[in-house]
């Protein structure tokens, strides 16, 4: 068999990062931690490629020199270890009004799924199939600051769930505080009508001079957030999610704080 090195593009510090959450993970957990089939560094190693590079999970068993079973085992305890990381919508939003910031950012991203034969009850249509986007998948809601970085995604909802449903679901008692604070929200034509704080463009097929300014103007601060999409899609695994949309929320959340991480780095 050829066997040749090869290299993954992220930060070493971030990995040794992710071993000692791990390692305190096992301490906590487990009986006869050193007991374990691989380490904490195989561990982090695994969940990495699989969500950077979207290794498949037989490769990544191999490599990794245990049972298939035991390396979906693992991806997904690392995968939980990881999102527990992740911060609330609350303490992020007190963060950065502490920091000053101007306003934030919020938009919906769909993230694709193999197909979902669950239905919708009430209409019989896919529940997790989305008519804008024309695929399966789970709407996901992100804020991000006013540079376009992300600090939070939220729990997932089938991809039929428009965006200002989602977001009143998970986001928006949390983002209502913050703007009577202070700090208010961007956010697209999706979310016409979220009410008082969240700032959208206004809806018009004759707009006013007054109403053209300021779509313009509107446009111009969220575009930075585009970017964030772009960095979670970035990684392989959030291209299209094969282990069941419910997994969504916790790769997601995973997602953001590896994204921190090397940031940070």
């Amino acid at each position: 068999m050829l066997s040749y090195p090869a290299t993954l593009d992220v930060p070493e510090s971030i990995a040794h990062t992710i071993c000692l959450w791990l390692a305190a993970h096992r301490r906590a957990h487990d009986a006869r931690p050193w007991q374990r089939a691989a380490t904490c560094r195989v561990q982090a190693v695994l969940v990495l490629r699989w969500m950077v590079a979207g290794t498949a999970l037989t490769t990544l068993a191999r490599d990794s020199r245990v049972s298939r079973a035991t390396a979906y085992r693992y991806l997904h305890e690392a995968l939980g270890v990881i999102a527990d990381r992740a911060p609330d919508l609350p303490e992020v939003l007190d963060r950065l009004r502490r920091s000053k910031e101007p306003f934030v950012c919020l938009d919906g991203t769909l993230i694709r799924t193999d197909r979902v034969a669950q239905r919708n009850p009430d209409t019989g249509r896919h529940l997790w199939y989305s008519g804008k986007a024309g695929a399966f998948g789970g709407n996901v809601q992100v804020v991000m600051d006013h540079t376009g970085f992300p600090v939070y995604t939220g729990p997932v909802e089938p991809g039929s769930t428009h965006d200002i449903i989602a977001a009143r679901l998970h986001v928006l008692p949390a983002l209502y505080r913050s703007a009577w604070l202070g700090m208010p929200v961007l956010a697209d034509k999706g979310y016409q009508g979220a009410g008082i704080g969240i700032l959208v463009p206004t809806k018009n097929p004759c707009p006013t001079p007054d109403e053209e300014a300021c779509n313009s103007l509107l446009s111009a601060l969220r575009a930075p957030a585009e970017r964030a999409n772009a960095m979670f899609k970035h990684f392989r695994a959030l291209q299209r999610v094969s282990p069941g949309p419910a997994t969504i929320t916790t790769i997601m959340a995973a997602a953001l704080v590896i994204i921190t991480l090397w940031h940070e780095s």
